[in-house]
């Protein structure tokens, strides 16, 4: 199969025409190869505008939805990005194209070590992966300018939010009814404001199935 091909088509036929034009952005997607972060088996079907099951209930997002997510959170080449949930790497390895450091969070041992060796093969060396549970996200490393749910959640837990920067973004598909919100929350000093863009349905991220405290 002709992955460069698909994935040329991936971002002018599905990305483009969905209203995404940030260069950062779109470059990206055009430079990280989508299919070695699918298994094998599904690989042909990886550039597909839909999530994409990879298996333990897991998904990487929607291409379209990725896109316009990270296009909402404006990420900067300077900036530290929290990714929460990178199962396979995927959203970790865009990110990576665009920021300094990403720090990727994933509950899953078997898909964090995916993650750790596909991004090791694709010579990404700015993300650091984390196995931890993904409700708490990583003070650790806080704080960051932008971070990103790689997945619809019930809510967004106040104490990761604590963990922006000032000046830093949020971002998260939150779930309301049959679809999910793309939420943007940004903070200045003490003080968080919030706004809805679009939505989507997308499949959930584990973790975050009850509110947990904060919710725009």
């Amino acid at each position: 199969m002709d992955y460069s091909g698909a994935r040329h088509r991936m971002v002018f036929g599905q990305i483009r025409i969905s209203r995404v034009t940030d260069p950062f952005v779109l470059n990206a997607l055009a430079t990280v190869p989508r299919e070695v972060f699918a298994p094998q088996f599904l690989q042909g079907t990886a550039y597909r505008d839909e999530d994409l099951p990879i298996g333990r209930n897991r998904y990487l997002m929607e291409p379209m939805v990725l896109a316009r997510l990270l296009q909402l959170a404006e990420i900067q080449p300077t900036d530290v990005v929290l990714d929460i949930g990178c199962a396979t790497g995927y959203s970790a390895g865009v990110l990576a194209r665009i920021a300094t450091a990403v720090v990727a969070l994933e509950s899953d041992s078997r898909l964090a070590e995916t993650a750790v060796a596909v991004l090791a093969e694709q010579g990404i060396d700015n993300v650091t992966v984390v196995t931890v549970p993904l409700g708490g996200g990583y003070a650790e490393q806080a704080p960051y300018d932008v971070i990103v749910f790689e997945g619809a959640v019930g809510s967004i837990p106040r104490d990761i939010r604590d963990q922006l920067a000032d000046g830093g973004r949020l971002v998260a598909m939150v779930q309301s009814g049959p679809f999910a919100q793309a939420t943007l929350v940004k903070r200045a000093g003490a003080f968080f404001s919030g706004r809805t863009e679009f939505e989507a349905s997308t499949a959930r991220l584990p973790g975050f199935e009850k509110p947990s405290g904060f919710v725009f």
